[in-house]
This record gives C-alpha cells, sequence and structure tokens, in this order.
C-alpha cells in the first residue's frame, strides 16, 4: 500500500513538474485545464478576458479566448463558432477547415498568445492539441471617417484619417494605386506594443532617407506611444528649437502629394494623423486648397501668408521700440494719438504688451479646450469685454489692442498649427530684444532666427531649402505658386531619386 502511495506521489510530481517545464519553456500544453489555468494566472483581475468552452463534432473539447472590447463579436460567431459546432466529421477535412477567417496561424508561445490576445485577435485552444490558432477578430469601437476640423478645405476632399491605420493606409492607396507605395511595419513599446508603418514610394524617395527614418525609429525605447507628437519628438533632429521639423497632417490627400514629391509618411496606430518629414520651413505655408485655385490666387494668399509670419512676430515688439526708443520717426499726429492712449497707462509698453499678449494665449487656450459653441464664445465676447475694460481702466492703450488684435489674426493665417505654435512663442523673446535695445535688438533677433532656420536640418536635408542652399527650379512652388504644368520635376530639397513629375502637356496640347 505504501509503495502504491508512493508512485502515485511521483506520478503526481511528475505531472506536476512536467507542467511547470512547459510554463517555462512558454509553450502551451495539450491539456485544456492546463491552458485555462495559465490563461487566468496571465490575465488575472482582468474581467474582460471571455473563454468560451465548445464541444467540437469530432469529439474533441475546445475553447475560444478573446478580450471583450477589442474583438468583432459578429466574426467570431459568424465566421468560428458556429462552423465549428456545424462541423461534420470528414476524414479529408479536419476542423480547422471548417473556420471562414481571413487570417489565421499556429501558436504554441505563451508570449504570443498575450500579445495576440491584448490586440483583439482570439486563441482557439483544441484538446489533446501542442498548438493554438491565431485568428484575426480584431473589432471594438471606431468612429467614421469625417472631415478634419484643423485642416477645413474649401475645394479639396473632406476625408480625413481616424484612429486606424489599415483604414488610414487605404485611403492614402485610393490616391496612389501604384505598386510602388511600399509599406514597412515596426512595433514599438515594452509595455504596449504599437504597430508604427513608414510609406513611401520607392522608385522616387531618397534611399539613404528612409534607411536614416528607419533607424531612429527602431532606437526608440519607451514603454507604449500614445500620439503621433511623441514619435515627432523622438526622431526630430533638433528638440529645442520652435520651429517643427516633421509636420503632422489629418488629411490623406496632403499625404499622399508629401509622398510624390519625394518624403516619407509614418502613420501610428490609434492615432489620427500622419507624420511627414522631411519638411522644409517653405513647406509650411502650403496647403491643398493653392493646387485647387488659380496660381494668382494661390500667389496671392501664398505671400499674405509669409506677410503674416513677419507681422505676427515683430509687431509688438515693434510697438515697444518705438514707444520706448524710436517715437521720433512715428508721425506727429499718430504720436499725438498714441500719447494720448498711453496717458492713463501707468505700466512701461513691455508690461502692457506682456499683459495683453498672456491674456491673449489664456483667451486662445480657453477656446480650444472648451466645447465648440462656448469656445467661440469666449474668444469673441472675452476678447472684447476684457480688452474694452482694460481700456477703460487704464491698464493698457489702445494702440496696443490694435496690435495684439492684428498679431493674433496674423498667426491664424498660418496654415500649420505647428509652425503658428512656434511663431507665437518667439513673440515674447523678440519683445524682450526691443525693450533692452530697441531696433537694433529687433534687427539682432531676425537675424538670428534668420541663422538659426538657414542652420536647421531635417532628417539631414536643409530646412532652408531652396532659399539656402539656393535652388532655382523650386523657386516656381515656394513664395510664389507657378502655373502646375510648369512643375515638371520633383523638389531638389528632399533628394528624389526620380525627378520627373509630369511631361510637356501644355507644349504638346498646343501642338495639336
Amino acid at each position: 500500500m505504501g509503495t502504491f502511495r508512493k508512485w502515485i506521489r511521483g506520478r503526481q510530481a511528475f505531472h506536476t513538474q512536467t507542467r511547470a517545464d512547459e510554463i517555462l519553456n512558454d509553450t502551451i500544453s495539450a491539456s485544456i485545464a492546463v491552458n485555462l489555468q495559465h490563461l487566468s494566472k496571465l490575465f488575472s483581475e482582468i474581467p474582460q478576458l471571455i473563454t468560451r468552452t465548445l464541444t467540437l463534432k469530432t469529439g474533441q473539447e475546445a475553447v475560444l479566448a478573446y478580450m471583450e472590447g477589442l474583438v468583432d463579436k459578429t466574426i467570431i460567431n459568424r465566421d468560428i463558432i458556429r462552423p465549428l459546432l456545424d462541423h461534420k466529421l470528414n476524414p479529408e477535412n479536419s476542423w480547422e477547415d471548417t473556420i471562414s477567417v481571413c487570417q489565421m496561424k499556429k501558436v504554441r508561445k505563451w508570449t504570443e498568445i498575450e500579445k495576440a490576445i491584448l490586440v483583439g485577435k482570439s486563441i482557439l485552444f483544441v484538446d489533446k492539441e501542442l498548438v493554438a490558432l491565431e485568428l484575426e477578430t480584431q473589432g471594438g469601437p471606431q468612429r467614421a471617417i469625417q472631415e478634419p476640423q484643423a485642416e477645413a478645405s474649401l475645394k479639396s476632399a473632406h476625408l480625413g484619417f481616424i484612429e486606424s491605420a489599415s483604414q488610414n493606409i487605404a485611403l492614402i492607396r485610393r490616391y496612389i494605386p501604384s505598386r510602388e507605395l511600399k509599406i514597412k511595419q515596426f512595433k514599438i513599446g515594452t509595455r504596449g506594443e504599437v504597430p508604427v508603418s513608414l510609406l513611401y514610394l520607392a522608385d522616387v524617395v531618397n534611399p539613404q532617407l528612409i534607411r536614416e527614418l528607419e533607424n531612429r525609429i527602431k532606437l526608440i525605447d519607451v514603454d507604449t506611444v500614445i500620439t503621433t507628437g511623441e514619435i515627432e519628438g523622438f526622431i526630430e533632429d533638433n528638440p529645442y528649437t520652435p520651429f517643427p521639423q516633421f509636420t503632422v497632417t489629418e488629411r490623406p490627400d496632403t499625404t499622399a502629394s508629401h509622398l510624390l514629391q519625394g518624403r516619407a509618411a509614418v502613420i501610428i496606430d490609434r492615432a489620427p494623423g500622419a507624420l511627414v518629414g522631411p519638411m522644409n520651413f517653405v513647406a509650411f505655408f502650403q496647403t491643398v486648397d493653392d493646387y485647387s485655385v488659380r496660381w494668382t490666387t494661390a500667389t496671392f494668399v501664398r505671400l499674405l501668408r509669409f506677410v503674416a509670419f513677419f507681422i505676427a512676430i515683430f509687431t509688438p515688439s515693434l510697438y515697444i521700440a518705438m514707444i520706448s526708443f524710436h517715437y521720433e520717426v512715428i508721425p506727429l499726429q499718430l504720436l499725438l494719438s498714441v500719447g494720448e492712449s498711453r496717458e492713463r497707462v501707468p505700466f512701461p509698453p513691455i508690461i502692457e504688451a506682456f499683459i495683453m499678449e498672456i491674456v491673449l494665449e489664456m483667451l486662445r487656450e480657453a477656446g480650444v479646450r472648451l466645447p465648440s459653441p462656448i469656445g467661440q464664445t469666449i474668444g469673441i465676447v472675452g476678447g472684447i469685454v476684457i480688452g474694452q475694460a482694460a481700456v477703460q481702466a487704464g491698464i493698457v492703450s489702445n494702440i496696443m489692442v490694435i496690435v495684439v488684435a492684428i498679431t493674433a489674426i496674423s498667426s491664424f493665417i498660418i496654415p500649420s498649427i505647428e509652425m503658428a505654435a512656434g511663431i507665437r512663442l518667439l513673440r515674447f523673446p523678440m519683445m524682450l530684444m526691443a525693450f533692452a535695445f530697441g531696433m537694433v535688438g529687433i534687427i539682432i533677433g531676425m537675424m538670428i532666427i534668420i541663422i538659426h532656420l538657414l542652420t536647421l536640418e531635417s532628417l539631414g536635408n536643409p530646412y532652408g531649402s531652396p532659399i539656402s542652399p539656393l535652388r532655382i527650379s523650386d523657386m516656381k512652388d515656394t513664395f510664389v505658386r507657378l502655373p502646375v504644368w510648369l512643375m515638371k520635376k520633383r523638389p531638389l530639397s528632399v533628394g528624389p531619386r526620380q525627378l520627373r513629375r509630369q511631361g510637356s502637356t501644355r507644349k504638346r496640347r498646343n501642338d495639336e
């Protein structure tokens, strides 16, 4: 009797050790009970894990495991559970052939199973089988495709990216249905893997650019990535500049346009935008609507944006310099009006300007964070009420309110949100330079900004192109926008492999 008990204990110890070795070796067991036990340990205190026990027509017991909320239950019921339960034993066809899910693969590692379940896939365990099936059942909540609010267009398409990388790539392929549109995929994140896709036109883009961008993405070591801006912060050349070196767009047509010029796009799953680079300074003043109107109108609007760039940066500093140092250059009638409006103001121009600029930034931020109807009301009513009350109280002058209003309007004209934010930041050091040195300080500040722009790089490409280095052929689409039929070559600033963009359409039409 004692010998029998020792034999039983030995068998139990053997099975326990075998199960421990299976878990240690990170492989699943042939026993459904052992696999369910390990699943419960892996996903402890996670009630969203669903395990459905099935009995196949073959007599085998099966368990389907998935995460509730991350799967499409229609696919599970229609393409997995129903075929398995209705499957009739056929020597020629196995139970695997009855599943009609588009993609499936066999897995044995618990690490693979854990990652698959957490991203919305389903795992099918079958008794006495040493492999499990990984089934593509991703679903979950997803919003409809709509026009991006931050990049509204008048005459272009009204489609915008959503939080699904596959849908966003499909939108881009609608504009570029070419086999040369290549995609490299990466996984970023040690705690939560995020799929990242690198898109480019293989016969157009510079191969060195793709290698550099690929190396920078691979070097990212982080828990997880939530937004596209985080990726930008990891791969940009200069993190201390106020000027953006990449652009984030929510428009597939804008992304397709950049790809056709020889740039690359990075699309992150769960982020409604594409990160495009390399960029130069002039590209942030171009919009897709520039190519939907006549070239004369597009040129006028683009020149207006560059004028607004200088107004937004230098108008408050010019006001401070004129009032504090160079009031003799102001016409007499205007000087009397300025003196009369500043008669009751107890602060010097620098304090007056800082007060109004900070209040303006607070109103702008409040308008963005509040719901749309309330935000518009805060922006309009708050600006009028606060400005009028500040003037009547003698805190600021009428001229200062006008200067701040012109500055705000100029910053709104800049089409890129990232560039507009950098311009708003540059106003404050320029105001300090004007307060300390007058016009000399403004000139020095302007020279520093220009030198900084010309020395910046985006993925190794010059930020100041086509001005520095000078490229005459690219000037057709910079400060002015000449007719489209004249732009026969792609921009040289991104170093494309293939320069030809179009043929001599105009000449051929005249010959006919």
